[in-house]
Parts: structure tokens; sequence; C-alpha cells
């Protein structure tokens, strides 16, 4: 299968007044969503946010909900979740958590998240009796000290 850098992914509205997704310069990798609601989330609370729109995305193609980075970074508001998978045809939604210590307040037309398209690798799954060494072996969770 040859993947595209333009691949096609329809949209369809559910509401009138939806703004699609749409990227915010030449060559970001994701797509800006629109929150279409007024919401305050609470620290420690999460909220699912419709979005009002439903996807088409090519097979061999997987849409992947991201957070934005200034939300998460100054914020502390992140995208719980987030795959979704081509054959999926129903209203996209966003789970925002805020992770903060503000109450963190959400606008109608804020940008709350991002939709990344990205090619999958379907794995062949192969049970194994052992599995072949490696450098890292068992070390996880910040063995590599940094």
């Amino acid at each position: 299968m040859r993947l595209s850098s333009r691949v096609p992914v329809r949209i369809k509205r559910l509401h009138d007044d939806v703004v699609l997704p749409a990227y915010g310069r030449e060559g970001d990798a994701g797509l800006d969503v629109r929150s279409r609601e007024d919401k305050t989330l609470a620290p420690g609370e999460r909220y699912l946010f419709r979005l009002g729109f439903c996807m088409e995305i090519p097979p061999g193609y997987v849409a992947l909900g991201w957070d934005r980075s200034g939300l998460a970074a100054k914020h502390g508001v992140t995208t719980l979740a987030g795959v979704i998978d081509h054959t999926y045809r129903g209203e996209l939604m966003v789970t925002l958590a805020n992770l903060g210590s503000e109450p963190y307040e959400v606008k109608r037309g804020d940008r709350i998240s991002q939709i990344l398209i990205q090619p999958i690798c379907t794995a062949r799954v192969e049970e194994a009796e052992e599995l072949g060494e490696s450098n890292r072996g068992e070390s996880g969770f910040g063995s590599s000290g940094r």
C-alpha cells in the first residue's frame, strides 16, 4: 500500500455552526478541533466534549487525538484516550482532564485538542515461550538514566 502525504479525510457536519478541523499553519501535524460549548473544568475534573462532526478516515490510517501543548504546559489540561479507527463513523468526541490546581474555562470555539492522521501498521501477534535478548532487557521507567 502506498501512503500519500495528502490523505483524503471526509468530514460530515452534524450542525450548521460546526467549525471543521483545520491546520493552524502549513506543515503542522495536527488538525485543531474546537469546543462547541462553554464549560469550566474544576481541578481533577474530566469532561467529554462532543465535537459535532463525523470523519471518514481511509483504510490503512488512524486518527489520534492529542493534547494541545499550550493547554497541557500552561494549565495542566490534557486529552484522555484518543484512538479513532478508520471504521468508526460516529460523532467525534474529546475527553479533557484538568490536572492543574486551578479551574480552567473552555469557551465555545476554543481550540481544545488536535487530531493527527497517521498510517497504521497492523501487528501479527505471535505467542512465544522466550523472547530474544536486547541491550535493555527488562529495565524500564527511567532506566536509561535520563
